[in-house]
């Protein structure tokens, strides 16, 4: 079994919220006073209050569109930062266009934990196949790899045959990219009969399908995957273990209802919301727009930290019906007007040549008709209701599943 990265992936839970209590105000203190925009987010809030999940859930929820919204007015980085683009090594940026700060020392995106957890270490040679080019995933990885003394191979993405060489001249041991593209560099190295020392992988930023991971098994390869983004960093990761994904020790994560701030039961499907304890960039409550769910229990590699299940999809699934955009946010409006309601799903269909909206709701009885006439205020369209019982539509996130078929 791997050696843990330090001593924070062991804390009882005792000790995780008693470190908790001191980080979390202090980092949204610290966002107050040095970033504008989220400072105009958490006016009012008192930062020595805010000592749990539970104070913390009642804080609003940023969402991306509101980040590329204040880069538009303040470029570049919105005023989400503490620190100015002159201060950081690194500018990057993402599709959006969203521009990310980035660090080259201390690990700034915690991937080295990941790292770690996949074997990789001092002798090792990462073959770094993330992308160099604007956007943060090669440095990411790059900056993980220093954190547990690997040497690195920057190869970047593409010119395959030259990365089958590279890895075999060099002796590359692990690599570190996509799932799929390690693949296509095994075979090229087969074509052109190069035996490779490829025997850990670290990957992230697409599926790693089973049948794709037993392939790696097959040829001697542990493959481990992340969790990670360009704003936050390292979110969760999987062990030796492989059960579930393990918070990473320095962000918090939330699993909230779509379209809103509040969080849902343990194992039930959710939208991923993480506050980051980076002070250069102190994200509170940040909505990745992923779904996923909590996994109860610890981990059997000995890590102690919450885990979720990893990417389930999601969350924003925003539907046009009947030439009307219907937002999970308005369902959520629609579920607060009927405390009696649990949970209420929309689904969008085909009558004929037509559009036709069904809206599911789970509670004890209820009035159909005030629901109807709820769900046209709201959400400016009439449906059909369907009253079910509690605990009887499907666990997967969804609050608006669209099941038209335009064949």
């Amino acid at each position: 079994m791997t050696a843990f990265h330090d001593a924070l992936e062991t804390r009882s839970a005792d000790e995780r919220a008693a470190d908790l209590a001191r980080a979390l105000p202090a980092q949204i203190a610290h966002a107050q006073d040095k970033a504008p925009a989220m400072a105009r987010l958490l006016q009012g809030v008192d930062p020595s209050q805010v000592t749990d999940r539970a104070a913390l859930a009642a804080l609003p929820v940023v969402r991306k569109s509101e980040l590329s919204k204040a880069q538009g007015e303040a470029a570049p980085f919105g005023g989400f930062t503490t620190v100015s683009a002159a201060e950081v090594e690194h500018v990057f940026q993402s599709p959006g266009p969203i521009y990310e700060p980035g660090r080259t020392s201390d690990d700034w995106w915690r991937v080295g934990r990941f790292l770690n957890a996949c074997g990789i270490g001092a002798g090792d040679i990462v073959q770094n196949c993330f992308s160099y080019h604007l956007t943060p995933a090669g440095m990411i990885f790059e900056s993980g790899a220093r954190a547990v003394g690997a040497s690195v191979l920057p190869a970047g993405t593409g010119q395959t045959e030259l990365q089958a060489r590279a890895a075999f001249d060099v002796g590359v041991t692990a690599y570190a990219g996509t799932p799929d593209y390690l693949k296509v560099i095994l075979d090229k190295a087969d074509e052109m009969g190069l035996s490779l020392a490829i025997t850990k992988a670290a990957v992230g930023g697409g599926a790693l399908f089973p049948s794709l991971r037993q392939e790696y098994a097959d040829r001697g390869i542990r493959c481990l995957q992340c969790y990670a983004t360009a704003d936050l960093g390292n979110i969760a990761y999987e062990s030796p273990a492989m059960e579930g994904m393990i918070v990473d020790e320095g962000v918090i994560v939330e699993i909230v209802r779509p379209g809103t701030g509040d969080p849902v039961a343990d194992g039930e499907v959710g939208e991923v919301v993480v506050t980051t304890l980076n002070p250069d960039y102190p994200l509170i409550r940040f909505a990745t727009g992923d779904l996923s769910a909590v996994l109860p229990g610890t981990s059997p590699c000995g890590r102690t930290n919450m885990r979720i299940k990893g990417w389930m999809g999601r969350a924003d699934q925003t539907t046009k019906i009947k030439g009307m955009f219907v937002r999970p946010e308005q369902v959520a409006q629609f579920v607060a007007r009927h405390p009696e309601i649990a949970r209420a799903r929309v689904i969008a269909t085909r009558d004929g040549q037509q559009d036709a909206m069904t809206v599911q709701v789970e509670a004890d009885g209820g009035d159909a008709a005030a629901y109807e006439r709820s769900v046209a205020d709201v959400l400016k369209l009439t449906g059909r209701i369907e009253i079910h019982p509690a605990g009887s539509l499907p666990n997967d996130g969804k609050v608006i599943d669209d099941q038209r078929s335009y064949d």
